[in-house]
C-alpha cells in the first residue's frame, strides 16, 4: 500500500466546510423563507445548535474509533452485528441518493431562470434527468479535470457569498430582520430549524475521513467543532443579508432561486448572474462529489458491511452496479418529489442515523468517553427532532411522510432478506491499548 499524504486540520476543516456550504444553501432557502418568514436566522441558529449536540459525540468517538467507515463504525461498536447495523448502512447509502435528487432540484431552480425558459415540470423534469445522466455518464468515463476544479470551486462558491454577504450588510433594513415571536413564527421557526438540520450535515465526512488525517486523536474533534462554527456564521449572516434587503414575500415567491433574486436590491443584474452562477457551480460540484465517490462507498458499506480502508477510486468502482442503483434511484426521488419534500427525507434519514450514534454512544461510553447524561439529553432532543419532522411530513407533505417511512421500512427489510441469502456477519474488530481501536481498522466481513 502505497503512502498517502495525510490531511491536516485546516484541510479537514476545508472538506467539511466545502461540503456543507454548498447545495443546501442555494437549493432550499426560499423553503426556508416560507415556513420561517422573518425568523429565518433564528431558525439556522437553532439548527446549528442541533448540529453541535450531535457533533459532540462525533467528536468524542471519532477521536478514538479511527475508521472510514465513520458512524457506521460508532453503531457497530455500540449495538454489534444487527439486521439493525446493515439497515443503517443502507440508510447512509440511501442520503447519498435523496442528496442527488435535491441537487438536480435545486440545479434546474437556478438555471432555467438564468437561461430565461419558464419554469414548468417538464422544463425542471428535462433539466434534472439530464443532469444526473450527464453526470453518470462523466462518472462511468472518469473525469481528472473535474477532480481537480473541486477545490477551485469550493474557493469560489465561497468567495460569491462572500461577496452576498459584505455587500448585502452594506444596505441591510435592520426592522425586516427582526424575529416575530407569535405561535405561527416560533412554529415555523421550529419546523425550519429542523429542516435545515440537513444543511450542516457534512460534518460527518471528517470522521469518514479520519484514517488519512495527520494525529486525528487531536484533529478530528477540533475539525468538527470549528467546521460547524463556521458555516454556522455563514448560514445566519446569508440569512440575515436576504431578510434584511428583500421583502419575506419575494422571497418566497422566488423559492427556486431565492439568493439570487436577494442579491438583485444590492448587486443589481450582475448580482442576480453572479448569485446564479455560484449555485450551479456549487451544485454541480456537490452533485458530481456525491456521484464520484460518496453514493460508491456508501452503496459498497450498505452491500459488503465494510468500507475499503484505502480511499482509492479504483476500489470504490469495483462494483460499478453503484453508480447506475444510485443514479436510477436519485432519478425516482426527483420525478415524484418536489424539494421540500426531497429535504424533509434527507433530514428524517440523517437524524435517524444520528439517534443511533447518539444511542451507541451511550452505551460505550465508558470505554471511548462522554458525558452519559449529556448524551441522554442530546439523544431525547434528536427523538423530538425526528417527531417534530413526522409532524410537519404529516401536516404539510403526506408524500414526503410516506416516503421517509418507505425507506426506513425498506432498509430494514432489504438488509434482513440480503443477510438471510448471503449468510454475511461482521468480524471482531480488534482492539488496541487502552480501549484504543487501531488506526485503519473497520468492521469486516467474514467469509
Amino acid at each position: 500500500m502505497h503512502a498517502t499524504k495525510r490531511l491536516s486540520l485546516v484541510e479537514a476543516v476545508a472538506m467539511a466546510v466545502g461540503t456543507m456550504i454548498g447545495a443546501s444553501i442555494f437549493s432550499i432557502f426560499g423553503v426556508g423563507a416560507q415556513i420561517a418568514g422573518r425568523n429565518l436566522p433564528l431558525a439556522f441558529v437553532l439548527s446549528g445548535i442541533l448540529a453541535f449536540l450531535v457533533a459532540y459525540s462525533y467528536a468524542t468517538l471519532g477521536a478514538k474509533i479511527v475508521s472510514n467507515a465513520g458512524p457506521i463504525a460508532f453503531i457497530y461498536k455500540g449495538i454489534g452485528d444487527t439486521v439493525l447495523t446493515g439497515a443503517l448502512g443502507i440508510l447512509m447509502w440511501m442520503t447519498y441518493v435523496v442528496s442527488i435528487s435535491m441537487f438536480a432540484k435545486g440545479f434546474a431552480g437556478y438555471f432555467l431562470p438564468l437561461i430565461r425558459i419558464p419554469t414548468t415540470p417538464h422544463t425542471a423534469g428535462i433539466v434534472e434527468i439530464g443532469l444526473i445522466a450527464l453526470f453518470t455518464a462523466l462518472n462511468f468515463f472518469g473525469s481528472k479535470a473535474v477532480g481537480r476544479a473541486e477545490f477551485y470551486i469550493v474557493v469560489g462558491k465561497l468567495a460569491v457569498l462572500g461577496i452576498f454577504i459584505l455587500a448585502g450588510f452594506m444596505t441591510i433594513k435592520v426592522e425586516q430582520c427582526i424575529p416575530t415571536f407569535d405561535p405561527g413564527h416560533l412554529k415555523g421557526t421550529l419546523n425550519a430549524a429542523v429542516l435545515f438540520f440537513l444543511s450542516y450535515m457534512g460534518f460527518g465526512l471528517v470522521t469518514n475521513a479520519s484514517e488519512n488525517m495527520e494525529n486525528p486523536t487531536k484533529n478530528v474533534p477540533r475539525a468538527i467543532y470549528i467546521s460547524v462554527a463556521i458555516v454556522m456564521f455563514v448560514y445566519v449572516s446569508v440569512a440575515l443579508v436576504a431578510i434584511g434587503n428583500l421583502p419575506i414575500q419575494e422571497l418566497i415567491k422566488a423559492q427556486d432561486n431565492a439568493l439570487a433574486i436577494a442579491a438583485e436590491p444590492f448587486l443589481g443584474s450582475a448580482g442576480f448572474f453572479l448569485l446564479s452562477l455560484g449555485a450551479l457551480l456549487s451544485i454541480s460540484s456537490a452533485l458530481n462529489a456525491t456521484l464520484y465517490g460518496g453514493a460508491n462507498i456508501a452503496y459498497s458499506l450498505a452491500r459488503e458491511g465494510t468500507l475499503p480502508s484505502v480511499f482509492e477510486r479504483k476500489v470504490w468502482f469495483g462494483s460499478i452496479e453503484g453508480l447506475y442503483i444510485t443514479a436510477g434511484l436519485s432519478t425516482l426521488f426527483v420525478l415524484l418529489f418536489n424539494i421540500a419534500a426531497i429535504a424533509s427525507i434527507i433530514s428524517t434519514i440523517y437524524t435517524t442515523i444520528y439517534v443511533f450514534v447518539l444511542f451507541s454512544h451511550y452505551r460505550i461510553a465508558d470505554t471511548y468517553g462522554g458525558n452519559r447524561r449529556f448524551i441522554a439529553f442530546n439523544m431525547m432532543v434528536l427523538v423530538a427532532v425526528f417527531l417534530v419532522l413526522m409532524r410537519y411530513q404529516w401536516q404539510t407533505a403526506r408524500p414526503a411522510f410516506f416516503g421517509a417511512w418507505g425507506t426506513l421500512i425498506g432498509a430494514v427489510i432489504l438488509e434482513w432478506v440480503y443477510r438471510a441469502l448471503s449468510k454475511r456477519r461482521y468480524r471482531v474488530v480488534t482492539l488496541g491499548a487502552r480501549g484504543r481501536d487501531v488506526p485503519g481498522s473497520s468492521p469486516e466481513i467474514a467469509p
